[in-house]
Formats: structure tokens, C-alpha cells, sequence
């Protein structure tokens, strides 16, 4: 295996690692982007002084959405934007609002399921929280800190096979999905030696009284202990912690495997896989300094939360977010283009045009929907279509929907291809090109979907739906293709460096 695609996939690990919530997937991407000399935005302030040919930029909604973009020094209103779509999360458990509860002696915590997972997969698993909570300040202020909590906590329970004896594995989402933090006893033995060595404090109670109190305090809501474990690790108080969005995860660190390496197995790759992918991509596509010199288009990316749950929020794909920013690029001001470049000035000759520039635009941009695909799973061949069983370490996946529950189409698919065939070898091991491989879903199977197909329909922009080939998907502990996590960045460098000349040749309209 190339020494290149090695380095590749273990930097992921370690990004799939810090990586346990959108809100932590996002601080990651930041932190990259941020090394590589790309400065962050504000949505609520104006670009125009900021944005210029040759910058590099991002910003965030929410913490758990980030976008972010290379201005080519030829570009000016109108020119294309080449882009690659992904999404920071994946199913897991959450914990509840109110998630205090107890039985037969053992501390539970109430958790509520996020996204379509593979339940049972999280049964008897070592599970960390992490998550954002909400801080009161000294002044006032309340502001977000991120936690993560990597000791193992919760354990989900299975029931003995002495007890029932099931042919198939089945439970009760609500009642049997509890998981485990400790035992009663314990718990109050622990209280006990906190009040024996506490001073003359005001209560919790007598604190409440002092003022209107519109919910339960967060430590009546939810197991103290919990909270003050939480609070520890933002560096706050317990009593300052406003509330909280905590996620289950499990501890089980992200590694190589198989008998050559191989294989990934970690959690999440659905879909951080082509997070981190879409974002060493872009990195790679800027990495010279001259790179974005004779550039006419931009390049950007765009990974968005709440895919799994369908993406209708105000930080999904669904929303106005990537249209907003769109249109926001699209009409860059005039000063912003270098005058004595006759080619680039933009007077006032032709303010007329830029009311069209967004649309323009977008009839000439592309969009690369970067989302996990099926690997052949050889113990269920039969569930795969006979001439479309994709295989690992074969390359990115273009997935194709005769229904449009993927976005692909003919003259997308010409392009990636012209795209693989350009292939930027970033090492002497990297072969010529990348190779693609082709999924469609049996006719009596069901089929999933992207944000592909939606994001086409908000922005009329050309759309290609593919993803690497993976195994598990959805379970807690999910398998991918060492080299895999190369080959996309390859190609996702390739098409940001040659979408530009690439575009004018392919004809449709």
C-alpha cells in the first residue's frame, strides 16, 4: 500500500477520533482550514471588505455546519463555482431534556435516538458523552463550550440468552434502550461524602428561590454526577451550565485493520469519511501559492448537519444557507477586482449584468454531493444488483438513482470521469488517475438519499451524487477502505484545479 494512502487515512483516524459530534467535526475543519491560511467569516457581517481574488475563507452556523471557499484572482460575478456537498453528522443517541432516571438500583440516563441507526449495534459498547453545553459568564454572557468526555460511562445491557431466548434480536426502543451509569448505592454514598465536606453553602433549593426559575435547574433534570462531570470538562461550574446537547459515543478508539491494513474500522465514517475528504481536497487544490493565480472560478465546500434526519434546519442542507452565501459571492462588489486588469474590470457600464450574476452563476456551477456509499457485502451478495457491487479500495463511488434519489446524471458522470483521468498525483506512489466505480440499488430494494438531489433543486446547479464504498453502514462500528480516504482526496483536489477549463466541454444547453 502506497506510503502516501497510509498517511492519508491515519491523519483521518485522528480526525474521526476528536471528531464525536457535528460540534467537534466542525472545530476540526476549522482548525485545518485555519493552518492553511483560510480566514473565518461572519454571516451576520458584511464580506465586501473582506472577500478578494485570491482569498481564502470559511464560517459556521450553529457550531455544526461549516462552509468554506478559494476565490480564484480571475474571478468576477457570474464565473462558476465548483463545489462539494457532505454532512458533519451521523445516527446516534442523545440525551434527553430530562434524562434522570433510575431502576432496580442502577442509574439510568433517558436517551432519545437521532438519525435511522443500527440499533443493536450499540448494545454492550464502552459509550463517552460528549457534546456542547451552554455557560453562564461572570458578566452575563452565555456562551458555547465543547465537551468530551472519553472515559467509558454508559453501557447499554443485553439480556442474558438464558432469559429469552430470541431467534432474531428485538427491543423496545423506548423502554429497553436505557443505558446504564452507575449504581444507586454508590451514588448516594458519594452525595454523602460531599455534604460532609461542604461549608455552609445555600442550597440548590434556596438558590432557586431567589428569583423566577422558568425550568428545573439542569442538575434536577439530569444525574448530578453527570453534570458536574460535564461542567469539569468545559472548566465551568455546575450551577453555571444552562443546558446542554450530549450525544452517546463510543470510546473505541478509530484504527487500521485486516491483514494488510486494509480496512478502516471507526465510527462515524458515515459521513466524516467525506467530510474530512472534501475538506483535504480543498486544502490540497490551494496548496501552492500560485494555485488560485489564473483561477476564473471558486472552490468551495459545504458540510452540513442534520443530514440524517432529513436536513430541514436552519443549519441542514434544506435551509437558504448555501443559497444565501451563493448569492452573497455571486455579487461581490466591483472594487473588489483589480481595475488595471481589463480583462477582470468590472465599471458601471455593466451593473446591469450583476442582477443576473447569481444566476449566471449557478447555471454554470457544478456540485459534487460527497456522501458514504455500499461497499458488497460478501455475505449478502444477493442483496446487491449483479453489475453494480462496488468493493473497497477500488475507488469513489458514483451512484446513480433512476428515481432521482441521487442527483447523477450522464453529463455529470462524463465529467468526473475527465476529472478521474486528470487525477493530480500528489506523491511518486500515486498511480495515473483515480478509478471510479459505478452503484445502482436492486429494483425490489429500497433506496436511500443525499442532500444531492435537494441542494440541485434549491440552486438549479448541475449535481453529481458519489461517496466511498463502506460496510455497516449506520452500525456504531463501521468499515471503509484504507486507500479509499486517498483516492477521494485526489479527486476531489483534481476537480477543484480543473473545473474551470473542464466546463466549457461539456455541452448540454
Amino acid at each position: 500500500m502506497p506510503a502516501t494512502a497510509t498517511a492519508a487515512a491515519k491523519d483521518f483516524l485522528s480526525f474521526v477520533d476528536a471528531s464525536p459530534t457535528p460540534f467537534h467535526a466542525v472545530k476540526g475543519v476549522k482548525a485545518k482550514l485555519a493552518e492553511a491560511g483560510f480566514q473565518e467569516l461572519k454571516e451576520k457581517e458584511s464580506w465586501a471588505p473582506s472577500c478578494i481574488p485570491g482569498g481564502k475563507y470559511y464560517l459556521t452556523r450553529n457550531g455544526s455546519t461549516i462552509v468554506a471557499f478559494a476565490i480564484g484572482k480571475r474571478w468576477k460575478p457570474g464565473n462558476p463555482i465548483s463545489m462539494i456537498g457532505a454532512h458533519t453528522d451521523s445516527p446516534c443517541l442523545r440525551i434527553k431534556p430530562v434524562s434522570k432516571r433510575q431502576g432496580d438500583g442502577f442509574i439510568q440516563v433517558g436517551v432519545e435516538t437521532y438519525g435511522g441507526g443500527l440499533w443493536h449495534t450499540w448494545f454492550d459498547r464502552d459509550l463517552g458523552l460528549a457534546g456542547r453545553v451552554m455557560v453562564r459568564g461572570a458578566n452575563g454572557s452565555i456562551t458555547q463550550k465543547l465537551v468530551h468526555l472519553e472515559k467509558p460511562i454508559l453501557r447499554i445491557p443485553t439480556l442474558a440468552i438464558h432469559l429469552d431466548r430470541q431467534e432474531t434480536f428485538s427491543f423496545n426502543k423506548e423502554t429497553q434502550l436505557f443505558p446504564i451509569a452507575g449504581l444507586v448505592a454508590a451514588e448516594l454514598r458519594r452525595q454523602d461524602g460531599l455534604k460532609a465536606d461542604s461549608t455552609d453553602k445555600p442550597s440548590e433549593a434556596d438558590t432557586e428561590s431567589e428569583g423566577l426559575n422558568p425550568l428545573r435547574a439542569v442538575a434536577q433534570r439530569h444525574h448530578s454526577h453527570i453534570v458536574e462531570m460535564v461542567a469539569a470538562d468545559a472548566g465551568a461550574k455546575a450551577e453555571d451550565i444552562m443546558d446542554f446537547e450530549l450525544v452517546l459515543y463510543d470510546t473505541q478508539k478509530a484504527c487500521l485493520g485486516g491483514l494488510m491494513d486494509e480496512f478502516i474500522f471507526s465510527a462515524r465514517l458515515d459521513n466524516l469519511n467525506q467530510t474530512y475528504c472534501a475538506t483535504m481536497g480543498l486544502i490540497d487544490s490551494v496548496s501552492k501559492s500560485t494555485a488560485l493565480d489564473d483561477e476564473t472560478s471558486m472552490r468551495l465546500v459545504a458540510c452540513f448537519d442534520h443530514e440524517e434526519i432529513g436536513s430541514m434546519t436552519a443549519q441542514g442542507a434544506f435551509s437558504m444557507m448555501l443559497p444565501a452565501i451563493l448569492r452573497r459571492l455571486s455579487v461581490l462588489p466591483s472594487s473588489a477586482f483589480g481595475e488595471s486588469d481589463s480583462e477582470q474590470s468590472y465599471d458601471k457600464a455593466n451593473d446591469a449584468e450583476s442582477s443576473t450574476a447569481y444566476e449566471q452563476t449557478l447555471a454554470s456551477s457544478f456540485l459534487l454531493s460527497a456522501d458514504m456509499a455500499h461497499s458488497v457485502n460478501p455475505n449478502y451478495s444477493g442483496k446487491y444488483e449483479s453489475d453494480h457491487k462496488p468493493e473497497m479500495n477500488r475507488g469513489p463511488v458514483i451512484k446513480v438513482n433512476a428515481n432521482a434519489r441521487y442527483a447523477t446524471n450522464s453529463p455529470g458522470i462524463a465529467l468526473l470521469q475527465e476529472i478521474a483521468r486528470k487525477a493530480i498525483k500528489i506523491s511518486e506512489d500515486d498511480a495515473e488517475g483515480v478509478p471510479l466505480q459505478l452503484f445502482v440499488v436492486r429494483n425490489d430494494s429500497s433506496c436511500g438519499s443525499t442532500i444531492g438531489p435537494m441542494l440541485s433543486a434549491h440552486l438549479g446547479a448541475r449535481t453529481l451524487d458519489l461517496g466511498n464504498p463502506q460496510l455497516s453502514m449506520h452500525s456504531i462500528r463501521e468499515t471503509g477502505g484504507t486507500e479509499d480516504v486517498h483516492h477521494a482526496i485526489r479527486l476531489f483536489s483534481t476537480f477543484f484545479q480543473h473545473y474551470s477549463s473542464l466546463e466549457k466541454t461539456i455541452l448540454v444547453d
